[in-house]
C-alpha cells in the first residue's frame, strides 16, 4: 500500500480525530503541517485536496481524502486486521452509525463553538462571549443527560466495545476538559468512567503527545 499522508495541524480537533484512528490502527503515517495561522488551509495547493479548505487531508497514491470522519471510516474499514478493531458487524453497526451521527450533528456541534469560545479565541487574543458560552454549556448539558442514558446500560456507545464512535468525541472531550466545562462530565458518573476510560488510551497518549511536542 502507499504511504498515508495526513494533512493538518496537530491543534485541530478534526485532524486529531484521523491521528487517533491511525494510532489505534498501529498503522505508519507521514504528517504534513499545514500552517492555519497562515491561512495555508485557504490557498493551494491545499485546495487542491479540500477545495471546503479545511484540515484535515489525507492522501495515499492516487486516493485522496476530506471530512474526518470520511477517512476514520475509511481506515477502520480498509486496515479492519489492524491494531483496535473499530467497527463491528450487522445490526451492532447500524447501532454504531447512529452515535457516529450523534456525535457529528448534536455532540460537535456545541462542544466545537464551547472550544472556540474557551480555548481557540483567547489563544488568538480575542474576547470569549460568555452569553454563547452559557447557551452552549446549557445545551451540552441536555445532550449529556442523554449519553449518560445511554452508558448507564453500555460502558461503550456502541457494539460493547471501543469504536469510532466513542473515538470520534476525544479530541472535543479532551480540549473542553481543560475548562470550565470540565464540570458537566464529571457530573455524570456514567459520562465521567466513559471519559476516563477513552482518555486513558494509549494511542490517544500519542495524539495529546504530538500536541505538547508542537
Amino acid at each position: 500500500m502507499a504511504a498515508i499522508k495526513v494533512y493538518g495541524s496537530v491543534i485541530s480537533t478534526a485532524t486529531q480525530r484521523v491521528f487517533a484512528t491511525l494510532y489505534e490502527k498501529e498503522l505508519e503515517f507521514e504528517v504534513v503541517a499545514v500552517n492555519l495561522g497562515a491561512g495555508e488551509h485557504k490557498k493551494q495547493p491545499f485546495l487542491a485536496l479540500n477545495p471546503f479548505g479545511q484540515v484535515p487531508a489525507l492522501e495515499q497514491g492516487d486516493l485522496k481524502l476530506f471530512e474526518s470522519r470520511a477517512i476514520t471510516q475509511y481506515i477502520a474499514h480498509e486496515y479492519a486486521d489492524k491494531g483496535t478493531n473499530l467497527i463491528c458487524a450487522g445490526k451492532q453497526m447500524a447501532i454504531l452509525s447512529v452515535w457516529v451521527e450523534v456525535e457529528a450533528h448534536q455532540f460537535d456541534p456545541v462542544t466545537s463553538k464551547l472550544n472556540w469560545e474557551l480555548i481557540f479565541k483567547p489563544m488568538f487574543g480575542m474576547t470569549t462571549d460568555t452569553a454563547v458560552v452559557e447557551e452552549n454549556e446549557a445545551e451540552l448539558a441536555k445532550i449529556l443527560d442523554v449519553y449518560e442514558a445511554r452508558l448507564s446500560v453500555s460502558k461503550y456507545l456502541a457494539c460493547g466495545c471501543f469504536t469510532l464512535a466513542d473515538l470520534h468525541h476525544l479530541p472535543n472531550i479532551a480540549t473542553l476538559s481543560r475548562t470550565q466545562c470540565k464540570k458537566l462530565f464529571d457530573a455524570r458518573p456514567h459520562v465521567s468512567a466513559w471519559v476516563a476510560d477513552i482518555t486513558a488510551r494509549p494511542a490517544w497518549a500519542k495524539v495529546v503527545a504530538m500536541q505538547t511536542n508542537h
